[in-house]
C-alpha cells in the first residue's frame, strides 16, 4: 500500500516494505537465538501474552528482550496480516500472525522510521490441539440417522453438569460467579475444560442486583460485553445495574455455565504431593469436597467493607451504614443525611439522596479525581463506540488493539490525556474548586486510568453529582467522621453535623484479607499483593515495577492458584489468556513459565499488612 499520509514522508517508499524488511530480519535473528542491534530500537518493548513465555510479561529494553530470547528460544513462522498503517509520530504499525509448535498467535508491531521496533505484542490465540468449536468445527447436534434410545444433546449436557463435583472432579474451581467468574467459565466451557463456579448468591446476577437502586454502569455498553455473546445493540449507553443482573442470569443459562449458587468455599488447601487442591464447599447447606488441579479467585478486587470504628455509635438516634448496605433514599425526604467519602459510590448516593428530597452533606476525606462522564467517553473509549463499530472494529479486535501498548507507555499517554482534560474542562474544575472540592489528578498527573490500574479507586465519573456540589445543592465538609452524637456525626476537627442518616462510603478491605479466610495466612502471603503495576506512585502500589498487573491472569507464586478480575472490559479480554493457560495444562502440553512469580520478602510483608 503506497504512503498517502503526510507524516510518512520520513518513511521508505511503502510502509509495507518497512514491515516486510523488519520481519525477515527479526525471524532470521530469532533462528540464530539472538536479536542483535538494528532490530529493536534503544527504547523498545516486547509484550507477550502466553504465546512464548506462558506468562503475561513485558520485556522492556534490548537487554530484557535479549535475555528472554536466549532463555525461551522462541520458534515460530510469521506473516504480515493485512496492510501496514501509519501509526503517527513517524511510525508504522502492522498486525502479524504466527504459528508455534503448540499454538496459533496474533501479533502487532510498531516500527520507527529507521526500521527498528518500538513495540511488539505477541498473543496466543488458539491451541492447535483443540481448535475452537465454532464455524466448520461446530458439532452437528443431531447426527444423521436413527438411533434407538437416543439421548438429546441438552440432556447429555445436563447429566454431565450434574456429575461434575459428584462423580467427576472438576479440573478448575472458580470462586466467584459474577462477571469475572462467568467470563472465564464460558471460555473453559467452550474449551471442554471441566470446571465449576462457586458463588455465595443464589443467582449469577445477584451481586449487581443487591447494589444500590440508582447504580448505573460507568463504562459505556460497548465496553461491557462478555465473551461470545454480545449485549443487545438497542440497550442504553449507560446500563442500569438490574439490566446487568438479568443479563448475567441469561448469559450463564445460555452459555450452559456450571454454576453452583448458594455455595461458599469454607477452606482450600494445596496438596503438594498430589498437585491438587482440597476445597471444602458448603453447597446449599450440604458439605461437598472438591479436588481440582487449579483454583481461580474471581471474587473481584476487594475484600469486605471497610467500616471505621465510630465513637458513641450507640447514642446516635438515626441510621448509620456502609455504602454497600445502602439501597435508596426514599424514606429520607426532608431529612438530613451525611455521606462520608468522595469517590464514585459516595457521589452516586449523595445524588440519589438529593433526588429523593433529602438535605445532603458530603464529607470529603481526601482529594479526589473527578472526570465528567462525557469527557471520559471521548478520551478513553475510542475503540469501543458507535464510530468504531461503523468502521467494522469488533470487540475482539478492540480488545487485541488495547493490549498492544505496554503499561510504561500507557502511563505517558495518560499524562498527556490528563493535560488535555484539564485544559478542556478548565472552567468545570474551577467551579468545583470554588465550591471547596479538593481535586487530585494523581501524584504524577496521570489521572483516573492510572489510579484504576495502580489501586482500583480514587476517582468519580461525574454523572451529575458534581453539578449539585457546584450549585451548593449538596453541602461539602472536609476531614473524617470520628464519632456520632445523639443528633448526628462528629468530624475530626470537633465540628458536629446534624443527621438522621450517615452513609460511610469508606471503601473495602484488601482482597488478601478475604483470601486469607479460606486459604490461610501462608498461601495468602505466598500469593502476595494482587493488582497494581509496582509504580511506587500514590498509595497501595509499592515497587518494584512489574510492567503488568500484579498476579492477574497469570501463574502466581502459589502453584495452581490464579486470579481473574478487573472491570468488565479487562476481565473479558484477559480471561482468554487465563483460559488458554488452563486449557494447555488440562491437555498436558508443556507450559514452561518464563520469569515465574517470586515475590520478595519486603513485598510479602506489605501484602500481609493489607497495604
Amino acid at each position: 500500500s503506497s504512503c498517502r499520509v503526510s507524516t510518512c514522508r520520513t518513511l521508505p517508499a511503502t510502509m509495507q516494505d518497512l514491515v516486510t524488511g523488519w520481519l525477515s530480519r527479526f525471524t532470521a535473528a530469532l533462528e540464530q537465538g539472538a536479536v542483535s542491534n538494528g532490530i529493536f530500537a534503544a527504547e523498545c518493548y516486547w509484550r507477550d501474552l502466553v504465546a512464548f513465555t506462558w506468562n503475561l510479561k513485558t520485556m522492556e529494553g534490548q537487554e530484557a528482550i535479549e535475555e528472554m530470547v536466549k532463555t525461551v528460544k522462541p520458534k515460530a513462522t510469521w506473516a504480515i496480516k493485512g496492510d501496514a498503517q501509519d501509526a503517527g509520530e513517524g511510525r508504522v504499525e502492522a498486525w502479524l500472525t504466527f504459528e508455534t509448535e503448540l499454538l496459533h498467535g496474533v501479533g502487532h508491531v510498531r516500527l520507527n522510521a529507521d526500521g527498528t521496533c518500538w513495540t511488539l505484542m505477541t498473543a496466543a490465540d488458539q491451541l492447535k490441539a483443540a481448535p475452537d468449536p465454532s464455524g466448520p468445527n461446530r458439532s452437528e447436534g443431531r447426527p444423521y440417522g436413527s438411533i434407538r434410545g437416543r439421548v438429546p444433546i441438552t440432556t447429555q449436557a445436563e447429566e454431565k453438569r450434574a456429575a461434575l463435583g459428584v462423580d467427576e472432579e472438576p479440573f478448575v474451581v472458580i470462586v466467584g460467579g459474577g462477571q469475572c467468574g462467568l467470563a472465564l467459565a464460558t471460555r473453559l466451557q467452550r474449551m471442554s475444560v471441566p470446571y465449576v463456579v462457586l458463588d455465595q448468591n443464589p443467582r449469577p446476577g445477584d451481586s449487581w442486583r443487591n447494589r444500590y437502586d440508582c447504580l448505573h454502569l460507568h463504562d459505556p455498553i460497548f465496553a461491557n460485553h462478555l465473551p461470545h455473546l454480545p449485549l443487545p445493540d438497542h440497550w442504553p449507553l449507560w446500563m442500569h445495574k438490574d439490566q446487568m443482573a438479568h443479563w448475567l442470569d441469561v448469559y450463564a443459562s445460555a452459555m450452559e455455565v456450571n454454576f453452583w449458587g448458594s455455595s461458599t468455599c469454607s477452606s482450600a488447601s494445596w496438596d503438594a504431593t498430589q498437585k491438587q487442591w482440597l476445597v471444602k464447599v458448603s453447597r446449599e447447606g450440604s458439605e461437598v469436597t472438591l479436588r481440582p488441579k487449579h483454583l481461580v479467585l474471581a471474587t473481584g478486587l476487594y475484600g469486605s467493607p471497610m467500616m471505621p470504628e465510630l465513637q458513641n455509635r450507640e447514642s446516635f438516634k438515626g441510621e448509620v451504614m456502609h455504602s454497600s448496605a445502602y439501597k435508596n433514599g426514599k424514606s429520607y425526604q426532608g431529612k438530613k443525611a451525611v455521606v462520608v467519602g468522595s469517590n464514585t459510590s459516595a457521589h452516586d448516593i449523595a445524588e440519589d439522596l438529593w433526588e429523593c428530597g433529602a438535605e445532603v452533606t458530603m464529607v470529603q476525606r481526601s482529594a479526589t479525581m473527578v472526570i465528567h462522564i462525557d469527557t471520559q467517553l471521548e478520551t478513553v473509549f475510542d475503540l469501543y463506540n458507535d464510530a468504531a463499530q461503523a468502521k467494522g472494529i469488533t470487540t475482539e479486535e478492540a480488545d487485541l488493539k488495547s493490549t498492544t501498548m505496554p503499561y510504561r507507555i500507557v502511563t505517558e499517554l495518560q499524562k498527556k490525556r490528563c493535560k488535555e482534560i484539564k485544559e478542556k474542562d478548565a472552567e468545570y474544575y474551577k467551579q468545583l474548586e470554588d465550591a471547596g472540592f479538593r481535586l487530585d489528578f494523581g501524584e504524577d498527573e496521570s489521572a483516573n486510568i492510572m489510579m484504576f490500574l495502580r489501586r482500583g479507586c480514587g476517582y468519580y465519573f461525574d454523572t451529575g453529582a458534581s453539578d449539585l456540589i457546584i450549585k451548593r445543592e449538596v453541602q461539602l465538609k472536609h476531614g473524617s467522621v470520628t464519632g456520632l452524637s445523639g443528633s448526628g456525626c462528629v468530624l475530626s476537627d470537633g465540628q458536629t453535623l446534624d443527621a438522621e442518616l450517615v452513609v460511610m462510603a469508606t471503601g473495602y478491605r484488601p482482597l488478601n484479607e478475604a483470601v486469607e479466610k479460606f486459604l490461610g495466612k501462608e498461601v495468602s502471603a505466598k500469593l502476595g499483593r494482587v493488582w497494581g503495576l509496582g509504580s511506587n506512585i500514590g498509595p497501595n502500589d509499592p515497587g518494584p515495577w512489574q510492567g503488568e498487573l500484579r498476579n492477574m491472569w497469570k501463574p502466581t507464586a502459589q502453584e495452581g492458584l490464579w486470579v481473574q478480575g478487573g472491570n468488565l472490559g479487562l476481565s473479558r479480554n484477559y480471561s482468554k489468556y487465563l483460559a488458554l493457560q488452563l486449557q494447555a495444562r488440562f491437555l498436558g502440553l508443556p507450559t514452561v513459565v518464563y520469569a515465574a512469580s517470586c515475590e520478595s520478602e519486603t513485598e510479602l510483608s506489605v501484602a500481609q499488612r493489607g497495604g
